[in-house]
């Protein structure tokens, strides 16, 4: 089914109407945003985990979830690799030449160049099958980050970094790990000085080049980082098990404690993060006020509750998308949407539902 339906912000409030008549309400009045939830049907949307999200530079919409990449326009969704690999993918992104990169797990990578998909795997020179990151540098490489390190390519060949234990270091021997090895790398960026920041699940490394080093903060070194950006200003944002940090090239900040998932800088430079609360995971924007202070207490929170909240993209329009357990969403400032797959019997007991509960 292409086209996609309003289920409960429009429909279901006639049939609670109809069916049970006008009721008396009380308005309880908040200061808490909580934004109205659309929901929507959508039977080519992906339905389960959704990692990542990227837009290409026509402005359509790729996500990378474990039922495989989605393309989407706004409204409809296509599964663009359903017909490639059953395998459940991570990452996605578009490079400098228009090529989009799928990132799976077990499969390797895949490359669309706009006519046809080429899949690279460790018998190409790929570290590990499992991939979780992709990243473009400055000069046009392309990096993979893999369980157990990663891998740069440069159009031609792979070359290879590898995690051990507290170090990490490229490897000469042109090895590759056909099983999972410890240690992922979850993110990877250039800042404006040519470094290359690597988050994994162990330590968190700057290369500069030449050397690996162990990023730490009065002696202890951030670990399980799962998120690291730099924003517009140049400062690297570190968010993981030790919460969000903010780094000015000289002092490390604590932003906000508690587990931090995802790290997103929008066009206005507002950072949104995902992060686990005492109720439940949030969406959450920092805008400049909260961050004028050492410490921003409490965020914005966009949308909460949602489970587990993956990758964040900005939209060209302004809207926010984001990944969660079961499926996509897409914030526009005031509602959050939802795109599910529903089957027919689905779709209707959820109507009887909505009728015997209004």
């Amino acid at each position: 089914m292409k086209n996609y339906f309003r289920l409960f912000s429009g429909f279901v409030m006639v049939v609670c109407y109809t069916s049970c008549g006008p009721q008396n309400r009380t308005e309880l009045a908040t200061n808490e945003l909580k934004p109205e939830s659309k929901y929507f049907i959508n039977s080519d949307s992906p339905s389960s985990i959704v990692r990542n999200i990227e837009q290409d530079r026509i402005g359509s919409i790729w996500i990378a979830s474990w039922e495989g990449v989605f393309l989407s326009d706004g409204s409809s969704f296509t599964n663009f690799t359903n017909t490639v690999s059953s395998a459940r993918f991570f990452s996605v992104l578009e490079d400098s030449k228009g090529n989009m990169w799928f990132g799976s797990i077990g499969s390797g990578v895949f490359r669309y160049d706009g006519k046809r998909i080429k899949n690279f795997t460790t018998k190409d020179g790929l570290l590990n099958n499992d991939v979780v990151s992709i990243y473009e540098d400055k000069a046009g490489n392309i990096w993979f980050g893999v369980w157990g390190g990663a891998s740069r390519f440069d159009g031609n060949s792979f070359q290879n970094f590898i995690i051990n234990e507290d170090e990490m270091n490229e490897d000469l021997t042109g090895k590759t790990f056909s099983e999972r090895p410890e240690f992922e790398v979850n993110s990877i960026i250039e800042d404006k000085i040519g470094r290359l920041w690597f988050a994994t699940r162990g330590n968190t490394f700057v290369f500069d080049g030449e050397v690996f080093a162990s990023v730490s903060h009065l002696g202890k070194p951030f670990t399980n980082v799962r998120s690291v950006i730099e924003d517009q200003k140049g400062n690297i944002w570190l968010g993981g098990n030790d919460g969000l940090w903010r780094y000015d090239g000289n002092v490390f900040t604590n932003i906000a404690k508690g587990f931090v998932g995802f790290i997103y800088e929008d066009k206005k430079g507002n950072i949104l993060t995902s992060s686990e609360t005492s109720d439940g995971w949030a969406l959450s924007r920092y805008n400049e006020k909260s961050l004028t202070n050492k410490i921003a207490v409490v965020p914005e929170i966009i949308k909460a509750n949602e489970g587990m909240i993956f990758g964040i993209r900005e939209a060209n329009d302004g809207s926010i998308w984001f990944g969660t357990l079961d499926g996509v969403k897409r914030f526009d400032g005031k509602t959050v949407n939802s795109f599910k797959a529903m089957s027919s019997q689905e779709y209707f007991s959820r109507l009887v539902a909505a009728r015997d509960n209004c």
